[in-house]
């Protein structure tokens, strides 16, 4: 078992930053790979970002070049620096994991709300 405590989120103004961790505990997690989804109120989750053991990253179109995917393996926490936040940008902010067996694990979440 994998046990995902995410941190981080707030009420921030647009254009403002937040950082968002996501520390793993519970079993070996070499070789994982971490992703964040979102989940704004009336809509899907959507895939924002992912990470993978050797620091490799993706990011949806809509927060390349705002937000930053970064990995502290001797912590086993995995964060989002979210710069120039907008107010599309307010949602749960999902942690996930999934092991080299396959098997997901999920966060509870953190909510992220941006003003105009």
């Amino acid at each position: 078992q994998v046990q995902l405590a995410e941190s981080g989120g707030g009420l921030v103004q647009a254009g403002g930053s937040l950082r968002l961790a996501c520390a793993a505990s519970g079993s070996n997690l070499a070789f994982n790979s971490v992703a964040w989804y979102r989940q704004a109120q009336g809509k899907a989750r959507e895939w924002v970002a992912r990470i993978y053991s050797g620091n490799t990253t993706g990011y949806a179109d809509s927060v390349k070049g705002r937000f930053t995917l970064s990995r502290d393996n001797g912590k086993n926490t995995v964060y989002l620096q979210m710069n120039n936040l907008k107010p599309e940008d307010t949602a749960v902010y999902l942690c996930q994991l999934i092991t080299t067996a396959g098997n997901p694990y999920w966060g509870q979440g953190t909510q992220v709300t941006v003003s105009s």
